[in-house]
């Protein structure tokens, strides 16, 4: 750290709240409070770490490196100085008061940490608005990628309860042609009378760009197990089968 700050600041992030530590040079708690993760409880949090000084001279020790806590702190000019939770857990052990995992205590440490090694950490620049928008573009993508997988594990599990063919005749039951296939064939019954010539209308329809030939997919779809689910739970699963399909349909570009 640069020159000698009149406070060290560490903030131990959480989904609902805040827990600030607010130390002097030579290690002692000027402040400690917490603050609520909503639009009043950030400007709360502002407005008392302006009674401290100013922003520039003060710097703050948090875990993460972005999210809205940060963003809102480097935007008001405050100096943030990211530690990784690895970093926080190795030094813990120096503090006989706070030896496990506590978040006043985590608050603590951070502001402490800072205080003694804060040369060893890099301060965060503030990005600039198309970083931002990449940064949030990547991270909304990511969040879908992981829905997409968990509404396919979902929609498997369900099909393997009472269909269990459906969910092997295509390579990837979340393909837009898999998709397709239980949108038409929900149940059993539905495709009751499915032959070679409808399934080849079925995947000419719906440009079926696999290599498997319409005979070879519906022996996939017969030759599995049978389910011994009864007519009104097959009817029931198969319009779940519908909704979870309506869902996914979107995430997979259909």
């Amino acid at each position: 750290m640069e020159g000698s700050p009149r406070y060290l600041i560490g903030i131990d992030w959480a989904s609902d709240k805040h827990d600030v530590c607010v130390l002097d040079p030579n290690g002692a708690i000027k402040a400690s409070f917490v603050v609520s993760h909503t639009a009043k409880g950030l400007a709360e949090l502002m407005r008392r770490l302006h009674r401290c000084g100013d922003p520039v001279s003060l710097p703050i020790a948090i875990e993460r490196p972005s999210g809205l806590l940060v963003d809102t702190l480097v935007e008001g000019g405050f100096s943030v100085v990211p530690i990784h939770p690895n970093a926080l857990k190795a030094t813990r052990p120096r503090y006989s008061a706070a030896p496990a995992k506590c978040d006043p205590g985590d608050a603590y440490i951070l502001a402490d940490v800072l205080r003694t090694d804060g040369h060893r950490f890099r301060r965060l620049r503030a990005p600039s608005d198309r970083t931002r928008a990449l940064r949030t573009a990547v991270r909304t993508r990511d969040d879908l990628v992981a829905a997409r997988v968990q509404l396919a594990n979902q929609l498997r599990s369900l099909l393997e309860s009472f269909w269990p063919g459906a969910a092997v005749v295509f390579a990837g039951i979340d393909t837009p042609i898999a998709l397709a296939f239980l949108d038409r064939y929900p149940t059993p019954t539905s495709a009751a009378r499915l032959g070679d010539k409808r399934m080849e209308r079925f995947l000419r329809k719906s440009r079926y760009t696999g290599r498997r030939s319409a005979s070879e997919l519906l022996e996939r779809l017969r030759s599995a197990a049978v389910s011994q689910a009864g007519h009104l739970e097959s009817e029931t699963k198969g319009r779940l089968v519908r909704n979870l399909v309506a869902v996914l349909k979107p995430l997979t570009g259909c």
